[in-house]
């Protein structure tokens, strides 16, 4: 640890009446539930696509309206996202957690209990109210109670617990559905996980209230707010909506590869849906490796542009080799789970370039928005590949991933630009 990180912890933990070994432990307590609460979250992001071949068979559905139950969580999801910020200010992180995980719990009995589309485009809807504040929610307590030196580590850490949460959903559901030989009690047991994680944070509840005092470096950047600006004024910075459209290309292909890469690789290879199905999670997995060498990548590089270029250039290469239906069955499963990797692996140095792409003051605006191209990407892919999977474009799947990894990578390269 460094002189200068030292003397950084050790005034933001005395400003607090902590020791240094007493900073250490809150913040690694914060950033752990906070973990956990967002690893919950994307868990929930796949509460319906796993389970889609049996909604197909049960309710006789189309891919296109399976696309359209992802796209009511993400267009809900976004909105929520857009204005729950406003209500975290006002009320405070702590709640609206709470809230929000209580969401999830009625998705889960709406989904347990659906008779058709409807009740699942119900649980859809719960889900994606749910999901909406969790960014404000997860960078407000982050913020106001992870000290300086360690909230890099506290942002990898919520990254990476997003991924896992991708790819433990795949396994529950599909596991419990395949042990007690019905869909519904997969979601009995997601009910069960959110409950869980609520009573943990409970129990836990001063370690994630974001009412108890402020680091030093919080104030500090606040002081930073220009006072002579609208505060919408970051909206004209082009470099803004180049990051929007980054997130948006790179959403759309992991939009294909959540919802749709276990129907059409089982279509492509003659391979069962139970095999086909943990590519989703080979591909999180995948993801969260990555990241974590991303983060030691975007530490020693300046040229961030060049480090998102070269890493999603070969998860594109990946997916493309995967749609051409070439591979071997097994292989076909490796490259689609291995172009995890790519995606993770610039993750870091996308954040970074977000970063340094913010003015002065106007981080937390900037962030909103750019995040806010998740949602859009998803609500607007699914239905998308999903109408290709109606019309058997099964590999039509993997080149739209690729070619929407390769757009990514050309609105990366203008952000520096801009």
């Amino acid at each position: 640890m460094s002189p200068m990180n030292t003397a950084t912890t050790t005034a933001t933990g005395a400003a607090l009446g902590l020791s240094a070994e007493q900073s250490a432990k809150r913040d690694i307590q914060t950033i752990s539930l906070i973990g956990l609460a967002h690893g919950t979250s994307h868990f929930f992001h796949m509460l319906l696509p796993p389970l889609f071949p049996v909604f197909m068979r049960e309710f006789g559905l189309s891919y296109s309206e399976l696309g359209l139950l992802v796209t009511i969580f993400f267009v809900i999801s976004g909105v929520g996202q857009a204005l729950s910020g406003f209500l975290v200010d006002k009320t405070g992180a702590r709640p609206v957690l709470f809230v929000a995980l209580g969401c999830f719990v009625l998705a889960s009995l709406a989904a347990g209990t659906a008779q058709g589309f409807s009740g699942l485009a119900l649980a859809a809807a719960l889900a994606g109210l749910g999901n909406s504040p969790f960014h404000p929610v997860d960078f407000t307590i982050l913020n106001k109670r992870v000290s300086q030196q360690r909230l890099g580590h506290a942002f990898s850490v919520h990254g990476i617990t997003g991924n896992l949460g991708w790819a433990l959903a795949p396994v529950l559901l599909i596991s419990v559905h395949e042990a007690t030989g019905h869909w519904r009690y997969a979601y009995a047991a997601t009910a069960l996980w959110a409950l869980i994680v609520i009573a943990l944070l409970a129990f836990k509840r001063d370690a994630i209230d974001d009412r108890q005092g402020s680091w030093g470096h919080e104030k500090a950047g606040a002081a930073k707010a220009p006072v002579d600006e609208h505060p919408m004024a970051f909206l004209k910075l082009p470099s803004v909506w180049l990051c929007f459209s980054f997130f948006f290309f790179t959403t759309a292909a992991l939009s294909a590869i959540q919802s749709f890469s276990s129907p059409a690789l089982s279509a492509m290879y003659g391979l069962s849906l139970a095999s086909t199905a943990f590519v989703v999670t080979g591909y999180m997995l995948a993801g969260a490796a990555g990241m974590i060498v991303g983060g030691f990548l975007v530490a020693k590089s300046q040229n961030l542009e060049r480090n998102i270029a070269g890493a999603m250039a070969a998860a594109a290469a990946l997916l493309a080799l995967t749609a051409t239906g070439w591979l071997p069955a097994s292989l076909a499963l490796v490259a689609a789970a291995t172009a995890g990797f790519g995606t993770g692996l610039a993750g870091p140095s996308r954040d970074m370039l977000i970063k340094r792409a913010a003015p002065p003051g106007a981080t937390g605006r900037v962030y909103g928005t750019v995040y806010s191209g998740l949602d859009v990407g998803f609500a607007t892919a699914a239905p998308i590949f999903g109408a290709m999977m109606d019309r058997h474009w099964n590999n039509g799947v993997f080149w739209g991933a690729s070619i929407a990894l390769l757009m990514g990578i050309a609105a990366a390269s203008v952000v520096r630009k801009a």
